[in-house]
C-alpha cells in the first residue's frame, strides 16, 4: 500500500452515456482497494442512453464515509466530453485540483437553435486556454484521436486512464492490470497502448493542451449545403442493423436496405445533427460538418 493519506483522494469522472465512464471509476476504485484503501463509489447512469450525462464519485483512503464529492472538494475531475467537464468543474479544488477533458465535443440537437444545418449550437463557449487559467494543474487532450490513430475509438478513456495515473500515487504496472480486468480480451494492446500514450502525453507538463481537435473520419456520402458541408460515413462492416438510427433520426432521412444496413436513404433531409453518430452502439456511424468559405467577390 502506498503511503497513508491525511484525507480521502477524491477523483469525479463524468461524460455523456456510452463513452466509458463507469469503466473508468471501476478501474480506479478496484486499483484503490489492490492498495489497501478503504473505496467508497457512487455513479448515476440508469438515465443515461447513449448520449446523456454520465458521472461517478470515487473516493478512497484509510477511511472514507461518504460516497460522494461536495463541491469544491475534489481533487480530479475527469471529463470524456468537454461541456460535461465544464458542467461539473465546481467540484474541483481550486487551489490543487486537476482538471483532465478529452477536446472531443458532442452537441445534442437539442442544443441547435434551428433545424437547417450547420445552426447555431447553444454549446459551451469556454476555450481551453480559459480554463486553464482557472485551475492549479490541467490536461485538454485529444483522446478520441489518440484511440483512433490506435485503431479502437472505443480506447479513448483509456487514453483518459493514463493522463490520470499522472495525477495519482500508483504505479504504472499496477493501472496495467487492472485495466487487462476490465477491457475485451481482444483489445488489451491497443488499450495499453492507449494508457501509455496519455500518460506520456501528460508527464510533458502540468499545464497542457492538444494543438488538435478529435480526428474525423473521410466520407461516404457528402451533402452540400449553405454555410455547411456535411459528411456521412457508414461503416457497413460495423452495422448490425439494429435500427435505432432510423427509429430517432429526427428527420427521418435513414433506413436499412435489403441487408439490413443503415444508409442515408434522403440525404438532401439530412441536418447534420449527428444524433446517428451518438446512439450508434457499435459506432458504425461517423458525421463531419465542415463550414463553407464563401467565395471571394
Amino acid at each position: 500500500m502506498s503511503e497513508a493519506m491525511e484525507r480521502p483522494k477524491n477523483v469525479l469522472i463524468v461524460g455523456v452515456g456510452g463513452q466509458g465512464v463507469i469503466m473508468v471509476s471501476k478501474v480506479l476504485a478496484q486499483l484503490s482497494l489492490n492498495h489497501g484503501h478503504d473505496v467508497k463509489q457512487s455513479e448515476v447512469h440508469g438515465m443515461a442512453k447513449r448520449g446523456g450525462g454520465v458521472f461517478s464519485h470515487v473516493r478512497f483512503g484509510p477511511e472514507v464515509w461518504s460516497p460522494t464529492i461536495a463541491e469544491g472538494e475534489a481533487d480530479v475531475v475527469v471529463a470524456l466530453e468537454w461541456a460535461e467537464g465544464l458542467r461539473w468543474i465546481n467540484y474541483l479544488n481550486p487551489e490543487t485540483g486537476t482538471f483532465i477533458a478529452d477536446c472531443q465535443r458532442i452537441v445534442p440537437p437539442f442544443a441547435c437553435r434551428n433545424r437547417f444545418r450547420g445552426g447555431e449550437a447553444a454549446y459551451a463557449p469556454e476555450t481551453p486556454e480559459e480554463i486553464m487559467e482557472q485551475v492549479h494543474a490541467g490536461y485538454v487532450l485529444d483522446a478520441t484521436g489518440m484511440a483512433e490513430r490506435l485503431g479502437n475509438l472505443r480506447a479513448a478513456n483509456t487514453v483518459l486512464l493514463g493522463a490520470l495515473s499522472t495525477a495519482l500515487d500508483f504505479p504504472e504496472d499496477d493501472w496495467l492490470e487492472v485495466i487487462g480486468h476490465f477491457v475485451p480480451p481482444n483489445t488489451i494492446d491497443i488499450n495499453i497502448a492507449g494508457f501509455r500514450e496519455g500518460r506520456e502525453w501528460a508527464l510533458a507538463g502540468n499545464k497542457r493542451v492538444a494543438e488538435n481537435a478529435a480526428g474525423l473520419h473521410q466520407s461516404h456520402v457528402v451533402i452540400h449545403q449553405d454555410r455547411v458541408t456535411t459528411t456521412v460515413e457508414i461503416t457497413e462492416e460495423w452495422c448490425k442493423g439494429c435500427d435505432i438510427c432510423v427509429k430517432l433520426c429526427p428527420e427521418r432521412c435513414l433506413r436499412l436496405n435489403d441487408r439490413l444496413v443503415a444508409e442515408l436513404a434522403l440525404p438532401d433531409l439530412c441536418t447534420g445533427c449527428r444524433m446517428c453518430e451518438w446512439l450508434c452502439p457499435d459506432f458504425a456511424i461517423a458525421i463531419t460538418n465542415t463550414p463553407v468559405r464563401e467565395a471571394a467577390e
